[in-house]
């Protein structure tokens, strides 16, 4: 049998029970609302809704600050940082990172990327080395991507880190000793339903 929807001035709307035996139970929500068929303004699906790997948010920090290190010690890299606040508990956070990084001796150095005040790269971050003793200011993209699971609502901000090899000084976004160019970096979050 099938149950015929009137238009209120014109139309209808048919729906047709499927060919198959045994029943079918059509439930509806007890709530009102419209149901999607197109992105048209004023309609969205809720983000609770969506299936399991959807992209949820984005945010994006470009970090374009030329700086240098010649501590061996872990030390923040000051503005290089982003923060999202995850829309569930369970969702999980792809964190993308690419550092521009250099230096102008044979040297070395790591990177650790830090949620909050922890080191989820631990234990030792990741190692870079760029160039060699004849490379003036050797250079390299640093490319650190990680899935976390913070397991918050709250804020979250994930920083990066940085100390060297030796004593000898890293650079940030400093690619060419004598031409002026610099580099940038970036830092990409995406928010993931899990």
């Amino acid at each position: 049998m099938s149950i015929v929807l009137q238009g209120s001035t014109s139309g209808s709307v048919t729906l047709q029970e499927p060919a198959v035996a045994g029943s079918t139970v059509l439930t509806l929500p007890a709530i009102s609302g419209t149901i999607l068929t197109t992105g048209s303004s004023g309609q969205s699906i809720p983000k609770a809704a969506l299936p399991t790997g959807s992209v949820l948010q984005v945010v994006q920090t470009v970090y374009t600050t030329q700086t240098s290190l010649n501590s061996t010690s872990y030390t923040d890299i000051s503005g290089f940082s982003a923060s999202i606040t995850p829309t569930s508990a369970t969702s999980k956070i792809l964190v993308m990172v690419s550092a521009n990084v250099s230096h102008s001796t044979p040297t070395g150095g790591y990177l650790a990327l830090l949620r909050g005040s922890t080191n989820i790269t631990s234990p030792n971050g990741f190692w870079f080395y760029a160039g060699n003793a004849n490379t003036n200011y050797g250079g390299m993209a640093a490319i650190i991507n990680l899935l976390d699971s913070p397991a918050t609502t709250s804020s979250t901000t994930y920083k990066m880190q940085w100390k060297c090899d030796n004593a000898n000084p890293i650079y940030i976004n400093r690619s060419e000793a004598n031409a002026g160019l610099s580099g940038i970096s970036c830092m990409t979050l995406l928010e993931i339903a899990a």
